[in-house]
């Protein structure tokens, strides 16, 4: 019984299922990114159809994530935890078998659901088990290193899985992984009562997502469908419309909303949301254009891609390291301000890739800075989002921060990715597109920072939370 357990001993096991499942969950955003071209060429995609095998991920994930917080607030985090955990193993099995495109896209999309659950009830159980102090600082400076070393580490893991074991590795691995969380959290976390009562909102977060997927694939079709035609006008004012269907009953028809909009009207929140969106939607373009750019233009092997990753992941960890040092003497806005300046340098610096270019003179350099920058701000915007959410919210506002982050991976890898496509068309080549992307993903990271500027409050927001509020 997890009872048995000293407290001490429950918080570092809780710590552990948390790391593990945030690493999980964080990996298999990224982890199929190097083995993309094997697997369209094994299973039969389509070039716009492969870039579903990361949306359907993407998209059930952050467009449930809210649904799966109100689960866990209602039906106890650690039900739902394994819940999730059971389901994203299953999946991620589901997917190594696939044998058509159709069934590795709904194995993904199994797998977002999955995560969905498990995802924010890890983060709601680490704000519950560590509520302040230096002890809050420290678990969120380990939960930021292992979500940032999920995706760097997913591209190296990927590239390693795909040359020498194949491409159906990528998604076998991640069954393992799902059960080690498992046993952890049967073990170190106690089962909890539920804090809220009620249905869940299930028509709120079936509107939400579809509302998100509409919008992706509008945006992705442009590369056949111009932006002025009436196929995509149509389908734009269709996301627009369930968007706004859900908006409408959020805030009149649903009795207990996914997400209560005046969590919202707190700028903390609304600030560190948005920041998180900006971050997700420019580093998950990164990943994607990196990779290409080392395998297609640079003709680096699946194996080595995913080396010339590991220093990425390193200087994540290094700066979310520093952001736990810092934490004691730096409000949150300041650690996000350096780290979103620190971020976009390294993205505008990706921004001169060039077609003759190498490793060490085009990607080095600029990988580090950028990577230092992301996980220097990791812990401080989750500090701000979650610090001051009342104990029946928790759940909601980590299910809110981590929809943000796959919701803007979604939506800009769509957007930058169609931006690159039409640059590489009409001013040269596949690499001019590249860093064209990259480029706007510097521009992205700006306003990110101007957001913190404007809206995350500068003091009384320490990495040991907002109770002061």
């Amino acid at each position: 019984m997890t009872t048995t357990e000293p407290p001490a001993v429950r918080a570092g096991l809780t710590l552990a299922a948390v790391a593990v499942v945030q690493f999980t969950v964080s990996l298999d955003l990224s982890v199929v990114n190097v083995g993309l071209p094997r697997i369209a060429a094994a299973l039969g995609f389509t070039a716009v159809g492969l870039t579903w095998v990361i949306h359907a991920y993407a998209l059930t994930f952050g467009g449930l994530l809210l649904l799966g917080g109100k689960l866990a607030d209602r039906h106890g985090r650690r039900r739902v935890l394994l819940a999730g955990l059971a389901m994203f193993g299953i999946a991620s099995l589901a997917g190594g078998f696939a044998q058509d495109p159709g069934q590795l896209v709904a194995a993904r999309a199994a797998q977002g659901i999955g995560a969905a659950a498990a995802a924010p009830a890890a983060l709601a159980l680490l704000t519950a088990t560590f509520p302040a102090g230096p002890e809050r600082v420290r678990a969120f400076g380990v939960w930021s290193a292992m979500n940032a070393a999920g995706g760097a580490l997913g591209v190296l893991i990927g590239g390693v899985l795909t040359e020498y074991a194949g491409w159906r590795w990528v998604m076998f691995v991640s069954a393992p992984m799902a059960a080690v969380a498992a046993v952890l959290a049967r073990r170190g976390v106690a089962a909890d009562k539920p804090v809220r009562t009620g249905r869940p909102d299930v028509l709120g977060a079936v509107l939400a997502t579809a509302g998100m997927t509409t919008l992706v694939f509008g945006v992705v079709r442009t590369d056949q469908h111009g932006w002025a035609s009436p196929v995509t006008l149509a389908t734009l004012a269709i996301a627009v419309a369930l968007l706004a269907a859900f908006v409408h009953i959020e805030r009149t028809t649903a009795r207990d909303p996914l997400v209560r909009l005046g969590l919202l009207a707190d700028r903390a929140v609304a600030g560190a949301n948005l920041y998180n969106l900006l971050l997700g939607a420019a580093m998950a373009s990164a990943f994607y254009f990196v990779s290409l750019y080392l395998q297609q233009v640079l003709g680096t092997g699946p194996a080595l891609a995913g080396v010339q990753f590991l220093p990425f992941a390193l200087g994540v960890v290094a700066g979310s390291v520093v952001a736990v040092k810092l934490g004691h003497r730096f409000a949150p806005r300041t650690l996000m301000i350096g780290g979103g300046v620190l971020t976009a340098a390294g993205f505008a610096w990706f921004g001169f890739l060039s077609a003759d270019g190498s490793f060490l003179a085009d990607v080095l350099g600029p990988s580090i800075v950028t990577s230092v920058g992301f996980g220097l701000c990791l812990g401080p915007v989750v500090s701000v989002a979650t610090g001051g959410v009342a104990p029946g919210e928790a759940g909601t506002a980590s299910g809110l921060l981590t929809s943000s982050r796959q919701i803007g991976a979604s939506l800009g890898l769509a957007a930058l990715g169609t931006a690159a496509h039409s640059r590489s068309g009409t001013a040269g080549s596949a690499v001019d597109g590249y860093a064209f992307g990259l480029a706007l993903g510097a521009a992205l990271l700006t306003v990110a920072v101007l957001i913190a500027l404007t809206l995350v409050p500068a003091r009384g927001s320490a990495p040991a939370g907002r109770a002061g509020r």
